[in-house]
């Protein structure tokens, strides 16, 4: 099975899509090859939407199978189209790309270490997870520093063993370093992952396809 692809052209997919174990969130005009890639290899269903009228959903959405944390400037024809999947929760303020600032499974969520507490807070309780609010390696966009399923997190390298260690207690879930797309350490702009399977940007080398395996536990 094929394992990279782009997103016209674009090995950052990522910032395209935002994928979940049953279903995949990305824009309707994305290419054919690169829905039938998603559909393949993550076995998800697709919802096709803007957000904000915007095609980078990847930045924009966050969530887990239980709801999701879109921007809070959604049209209400997106926020209708997502809420036929998920409850839905918009995030408002200044802090509004919910899929940059939001890192979230089933059981926790990793959030941006600036944003309103009260907010976590919030976050936390819609998506029914604990809440750890930190950098990842030194970056606050977590969610493009790094990716989760409920079988493993891949962040950066730059992340220390100590942070590591701190994660692996927090998450409770096998914590390991990679990159992306020939060295990105922006794990989020070019990887696709749930507890199925995985998609990775083009550009992606044999030894970060290794990684991914991995620490999500899809070697055999």
């Amino acid at each position: 099975m094929e394992r990279t692809s782009t997103c016209a052209g674009d090995p950052n997919i990522g910032v395209f899509c935002r994928v979940f174990d049953d279903i995949a969130v990305l824009p309707p005009e994305s290419p054919e090859e690169f829905k039938q890639a998603v559909r393949t290899a993550l076995d998800v269903e697709l919802v096709e939407t803007l957000v904000q009228g915007s095609t980078i959903i990847g930045s924009l959405l966050a969530g887990n199978n239980k709801g999701f944390v879109v921007s809070g400037l959604a049209t209400q024809d997106e926020i209708a189209k997502l809420s036929e999947h998920r409850e839905v929760m918009l995030l408002t303020g200044t802090m509004n790309a919910a899929g940059n600032v939001i890192l979230a499974n089933d059981t926790f969520a990793i959030i941006h270490p600036e944003m309103e507490k009260e907010m976590a807070e919030e976050i936390g309780a819609f998506l029914g997870v604990e809440v750890l609010q930190k950098s990842l390696g030194g970056v606050k966009t977590v969610g493009m520093a790094g990716a989760a399923t409920s079988k493993g997190l891949l962040v950066l390298p730059r992340s220390s063993e100590q942070e590591i260690a701190r994660l692996e207690a927090f998450c409770k879930v096998p914590v390991g370093t990679g990159t992306i797309n020939m060295g990105s350490g922006l794990i989020g702009t070019g990887l696709l992952v749930n507890a199925q399977g995985y998609l990775a940007g083009s550009e992606t080398s044999g030894f970060e396809l290794g990684r991914i395996e991995d620490v999500f536990g899809f070697l055999e």
